[in-house]
């Protein structure tokens, strides 16, 4: 029989409603019978593509003797993170506080009221492997709620002041400068891995913002040794196994050091991120094989995890059949078939397919050599070997779709989707492609649907935005401006950012809450300021007001984004890696960024674009179009005649019609 999670939408929260477990949604029903029961809450949260979520609840979920201790002595809520990251922010803020580390999925106990006074990530049913079993946990809990109430109540309320009174931050008394950013990016490069790319050890995460500052100081200093980490890192990633070769787009993350094995889930905030890193990798370097990557993530994203409606999904799962990976490894044997002896030797010699495997008797496809080196072992030239290849994934793809696909999360969430928006944007002018162009202008009137008429922002379905909407949006839309030229998606984020400013702004100490002014009341009001596996909402907010400081002449929003750099930037001092998305905007308000203005509509003013597109500029507003006339920038310009017009450092170049010009004077 299913449980009140059938009514959900989630497909996290649906994959549960039939458990025995007496599941209750977030919100005020659960914590109503908590206190008129007199029973701790059991807060269980996870999201659909995480693989040992799927794990405690084959185990531990679906138990008939679990569900009946969950459901005798405790009141049991399941949330999904995706849905309720302000929930799940607060309740790993105590996890981690509480034993040293994070993760899904979270185990939490609360008292009736919602304070957090033990926890615990994934645990198995029975004790294993130095890990105590669900079932003890759950009989300690217990006993220890109905024997020893007085010391529960007190680390409930030590741990929600702690939550509270968050992160202590004193003032540095350091400026967000040029020496300081330089000092953080020197920071950031000691953990360098020069043999295989990335930070550290293992487990290895794709390190997309921390990059892309790194590129940006790169960019303006000459050093040669953040090129050569930016470089070889997104080289050895985009060769490993934590990237599909046969269907674009990244896996979560690698459990090893080289890149081989990943955990196999697909997230829209990751390939977000890093389609618009190798997009703007292929500028900074022209480097060919970037840009191919770029294009392979956006396709598989257009291919596989876009709406009818233009909206992109959340995630896709790393099991199939109940296996994680199942979908993605091959058998040598397997690929002779399908490709034939001839192809399929070069192919096998390629990708590291052998008889015996690189990963559980299967093979993860990846490229551990050179290519130019396979291609003179086999006799044959680099293009020839490209053919090969391309021909090969082509044909596995297709076998490929026979199988059981992994389970798709088609939650379609607000920020994610904005800053997928803001990829396929730069794409489109980068690469100057008009799919990606109308990939970007479908994204951005599905999320034009999302705002109501009194400017409210809705995450998903019911649930209201968070700032990591209203900002992740907002930005994606003033991006879509800068690609589509259409002006509406502008005042549309313009409307957005008013919203941040009078709703999320913390006007004592600078920044921004994660939650609005008018948010349900929960233990804490979450302010998360690090850039982790996605970029904090503050960080966000900070380059959308400095673009459209300049974009409308709006010297406030400016303001406002110092402030909120100037609060973080003690912690981002002492720990640069976490706050790669705010050390790239603090790279831009240190710098002095480009002002272009492209006027007219034929033929000469594509090829402007084009210029601009294929230009490395990471701090630059683009306006073009005639849709444009009343900004300040085009005060004193006719927006019918076709010129560029840049404008760097409060002075202005003579404007030009030429694109050689345009180029020299970008350059």
């Amino acid at each position: 029989m299913p449980n009140r999670l059938s009514k959900e939408i989630s497909p996290y929260l649906l994959q549960h409603a039939h458990n025995p477990v007496d599941w209750y949604p977030w919100g005020e029903e659960a914590f109503a019978k908590a206190r008129s029961e007199d029973k701790p809450v059991f807060l269980s949260i996870g999201y659909s593509a995480c693989h040992w979520c799927h794990v405690m609840e084959r185990e531990s979920f679906e138990s008939s003797e679990i569900a009946a201790v969950l459901n005798n002595d405790f009141v049991s809520i399941k949330v999904d993170r995706e849905e309720r990251p302000d929930v799940d922010s607060i309740y790993m803020s105590a996890v981690q506080m509480m034993t040293g580390h994070g993760g899904w999925p979270m185990s939490v106990f609360l008292t009736p009221d919602g304070k957090p006074f033990y926890a615990g990530t994934y645990f198995p049913p029975d004790d294993r492997h130095g890990m105590p079993g669900f079932k003890r946990v759950l009989g300690h809990v217990a006993e220890a709620y109905r024997s020893r109430r007085k010391d529960v109540q007190e680390a409930g309320d030590e741990v929600q002041r702690a939550i509270s009174e968050g992160v202590p931050i004193k003032p540095s008394g350091n400026p967000a400068d040029h020496e300081s950013l330089e000092r953080a990016a020197a920071g950031i490069a000691k953990a360098f891995d020069s043999v295989h790319g990335g930070f550290g050890g293992a487990p290895k995460f794709p390190p997309s913002m921390s990059l892309d500052f790194l590129m940006q100081v790169a960019n303006r200093t000459g050093d040669s040794h953040p090129r050569r980490i930016i470089t070889r890192t997104l080289t050895m990633m985009a060769r490993g196994g934590i990237y599909d070769q046969i269907g674009g787009g990244f896996h979560r993350y690698s459990v090893d050091a080289k890149w081989l094995v990943p955990h196999f889930e697909k997230m829209l905030y990751d390939n977000a991120l890093l389609a618009r890193l190798y997009t703007r990798a292929w500028q900074w370097t022209k480097d060919p094989f970037f840009s191919r990557i770029a294009m392979e993530i956006l396709g598989y994203v257009a291919r596989e995890m876009t709406s009818p409606d233009g909206g992109f999904y959340a995630t896709q799962d790393a099991d199939s059949e109940g296996v994680e990976g199942k979908f993605y490894v091959w058998d040598r044997a397997e690929v002779l078939r399908i490709l034939g002896p001839d192809d399929g030797r070069v192919f096998c010699a390629l990708y590291d397919i052998t008889e015996g495997g690189n990963w559980e008797e299967k093979n993860i496809l990846n490229v551990p050599r050179e290519p130019a080196s396979v291609a003179a072992d086999l006799g044959l030239t680099l293009d020839q070997l490209a053919q090969i290849a391309l021909r090969g994934k082509r044909l596995l793809y297709g076998e490929r779709a026979k199988r059981v696909w992994p389970a798709r999360d088609e939650k379609i969430l607000a920020g994610w989707n904005g800053w997928m928006l803001a990829a396929f944007a730069e794409a489109a002018i980068a690469f100057d492609w008009d799919e990606y162009l109308s990939v970007a202008r479908r994204n951005a009137d599905c999320l034009l649907t999302r705002i109501d008429a009194a400017g409210r922002l809705t995450r998903h379905a019911r649930i209201p935005g968070l700032l990591e909407d209203y900002t992740g949006v907002a930005w994606g839309l003033t991006l879509a401006f800068e690609a589509t030229q259409e002006r509406r998606y502008l005042d549309a984020a313009r409307a957005l950012a008013e919203q941040i400013i009078d709703r999320f702004e913390d006007k004592d100490k600078g920044g921004f809450f994660d939650t609005p002014t008018d948010h349900e009341k929960l233990i804490s009001r979450p302010k998360d300021m690090f850039d982790n596996a996605t970029p904090a909402g503050s960080s966000v907010a900070c380059d959308l007001l400095l673009r459209l400081s300049i974009l409308f002449g709006e010297q406030r929003y400016a303001e406002v984004a110092s402030r909120a750099i100037e609060a973080a930037w003690p912690l981002a001092e002492r720990y640069p890696s976490g706050f790669g998305f705010l050390l790239g905007v603090a790279e831009w308000r240190a710098g002095q960024p480009k002002e272009i203005v492209i006027t007219g509509n034929d033929e000469n003013f594509r090829s402007l674009r084009r210029v601009v597109g294929e230009q490395y500029l990471p701090h630059r507003v683009l306006i073009s179009g005639t849709d444009v006339a009343d900004l300040p920038v085009m005060e004193g310009r006719s927006s019918s005649k076709t010129m560029a017009y840049v404008c760097h450092g409060y002075m202005c170049q003579e404007p030009t019609a030429s694109p050689e010009r345009l180029a020299e004077l970008l350059r």
